[in-house]
């Protein structure tokens, strides 16, 4: 099932006996899953609502067992047990023995566990074991995805819509390009910024840039657009805001390489006639940055994106032996190229 059909489904009141939610999409899940427990009714911690995880996970079974005395039914909550978890090559014989025990146990009293239970599985990553294939046959299995941008647009779109206040597309691409694309941490700034523009009031891109916190990635691409334009002002002033907003000096410079790289890719790519996306292997929430990154890879020659790599190798290398101080090698290599 999808997203958006539990979503309906549990605003219908509609709940099933036994889910499976997994994905690394975490505000969503975790918003179905107090959608669940608001329809299930009045919860009492250890009588008919139940918590699972690795720790008691002996005890599946033996909830699975117990009648739900005083109630209808026991919500049953199994959340980041090994029962789904993803494993190695060489699987942990007891972990297999016990999800064989559980899925026998589910498979042959089904009837009983869903006249007497509602349970939830829930995972980040899951592997599709024999437990996630009777799950999958006898209840909802909905994956949590990552969302794509033009989802993610009509979500930001609808919350603005419900305090009256305005935001057109341009400026709401630009909220997601420059917050990313992390549903809780987007819903966090819209809510700030409907605060700030008030009711009939409209999100402009200078309150992005005046309120919003930007994810690490976005202000690389404004340092790489300082770059590519040769502002070598609003290259530092964007490194030392990094700096004092703590980010670690390693971390910008593998950013900084990673994202020349992908730029030199992108251009490579221009030149052979090849698949950008699928070279540069993006996310499929990632997509819209392809357009970001060709019109960043633009303002370099090849032979110029060729040479900051080589700088910025040679500058982690020096580093490394103690030669240089990463903050000034990383500011020198940004006067160099801007020079």
């Amino acid at each position: 099932m999808t997203v958006t059909a539990l979503e309906k489904e549990l605003k219908n009141q509609n709940l099933a006996s036994i889910y499976l939610l997994y994905g690394k999409e975490s505000y969503l899940l975790e918003s179905c899953l107090k959608k669940i427990k608001r329809i299930f009714g009045n919860l009492q911690d250890g009588l008919n609502y139940i918590k699972i995880d690795n720790t008691n996970v002996d005890m599946l079974i033996s909830e699975l067992q117990t009648p739900p005395f005083g109630f209808e039914k026991k919500l049953i909550i199994i959340k980041d047990t090994d029962l789904l978890k993803k494993q190695g090559k060489k699987k942990n014989q007891a972990v297999v023995e016990q999800v064989q025990k559980v899925s026998s146990y589910i498979g042959e009293n089904i009837d009983d566990i869903k006249e007497q239970n509602v349970i939830v599985f829930i995972e980040e990553d899951v592997e599709k074991n024999e437990l996630y294939k009777l799950l999958e046959k006898v209840g909802v299995v909905c994956n949590f995805e990552p969302e794509k941008v033009l989802d993610i647009a009509k979500r930001m779109r609808y919350i603005c819509s419900a305090y009256n206040v305005n935001i057109d597309n341009y400026v709401l691409n630009y909220f997601i390009e420059s917050c990313g694309t992390n549903l809780q941490d987007l819903i966090n700034e819209i809510r700030k910024l409907i605060e700030y523009v008030g009711k009939d009031g409209t999100i402009k891109k200078e309150d992005i840039d005046a309120l919003c916190i930007k994810q690490f990635e976005s202000v690389i691409f404004d340092l790489t657009d300082s770059l590519g334009q040769k502002n070598v002002k609003k290259s530092l002033e964007v490194l030392k805001n990094l700096i004092y907003a703590k980010e670690p000096i390693q971390k910008i410079l593998i950013t900084l390489y990673n994202h020349f790289k992908k730029l030199y890719i992108v251009k490579l790519c221009e030149k052979e006639k090849q698949d950008v996306l699928e070279n540069l292997k993006l996310k499929p929430n990632q997509t819209f940055l392809v357009s970001k990154y060709k019109k960043q890879a633009s303002y370099f020659s090849e032979e110029a994106l060729r040479n900051v790599l080589f700088k910025l190798i040679e500058l982690d290398e020096n580093y490394k032996n103690g030669n240089i101080d990463l903050n000034i090698g990383l500011e020198s290599v940004i006067c160099g190229y801007c020079s």
